[in-house]
């Protein structure tokens, strides 16, 4: 004998006149919402008013360091290499002091800035960082780029990020990475000459971008192994 087709209505539970207005239910549901208001812990903000202060691990907007009054960018370009929406741009000038390079200007567009801390990452001098910024408001596309002016942020007031790149976010090779300020103290004179200076120590590289030495800019020069062993002669040290 054949079953109950598919198609035939099934038993199902008759509705009072209450049930049918679906008042009862509705106070059901309001009613427990009351409840979860008066006794549960509130984990809102009441932002303004209350502002919310980011881990040091937040991705904020990038920013530059600045120090000493200068930025630390070598204007490398990498940041705006890695940068997947291209919202990094920068144009450098040549400087009279041992970096040699800065940026003359350097501008990053805040509406296609996807906060993704590449720029951060491939920066050699970590002059680029990400802040605990996040509230941004603009009334015009122009007011989002953000130029020298805006964007250098004194290394004082990095610390704290500065302090989790070193600490958590950078181990190299099984062991924790530090950065080292002297690492901005760089020439493309003559490598070797400044590989001998840091292991006597640094504070003849104060000075290497004043130094007239025509051997290390001299385009004939031979710069093979065999000719670059061993410390530099007297005649080849600054005076």
């Amino acid at each position: 004998m054949a079953g109950p087709s598919s198609n035939e209505p099934r038993d199902e539970r008759t509705l009072n006149f209450w049930e049918n207005l679906y008042i009862p239910e509705l106070f059901k549901g309001l009613g427990f919402s009351l409840r979860k208001i008066t006794h549960e812990d509130t984990y809102t903000i009441e932002y303004p008013e209350e502002q919310w202060y980011p881990p040091d691990s937040y991705r904020g907007r990038p920013v530059l360091v600045e120090e000493n009054g200068r930025p630390r960018c070598v204007s490398c370009n990498l940041c705006a290499r890695a940068c997947p929406p291209m919202a990094i741009s920068m144009q450098s000038k040549e400087v009279d002091n041992v970096k040699e390079r800065e940026p003359e200007w350097f501008e990053i567009n805040m509406l296609r800035c996807i906060y993704c801390g590449f720029c951060e990452e491939v920066c050699p001098e970590e002059a680029i960082i990400m802040s605990k910024e996040y509230d941004m408001t603009f009334q015009s596309r122009d007011e989002a780029i953000f130029d020298l002016t805006r964007l250098l942020k004194p290394k004082e007031q990095m610390e704290d990020r500065l302090e989790y790149l070193d600490q958590y976010k950078d181990p190299q090779f099984g062991q924790q990475w530090s950065f080292q300020a002297d690492n901005n103290l760089h020439s493309v004179k003559d490598q070797h000459f400044l590989d001998w200076l840091a292991d006597e120590g640094m504070d003849e590289l104060q000075t290497t971008h004043l130094r007239d030495d025509a051997r290390a800019t001299d385009p004939e020069k031979d710069w093979s192994p065999r000719d670059r062993q061993g410390p530099p002669v007297t005649e080849h040290a600054p005076q």
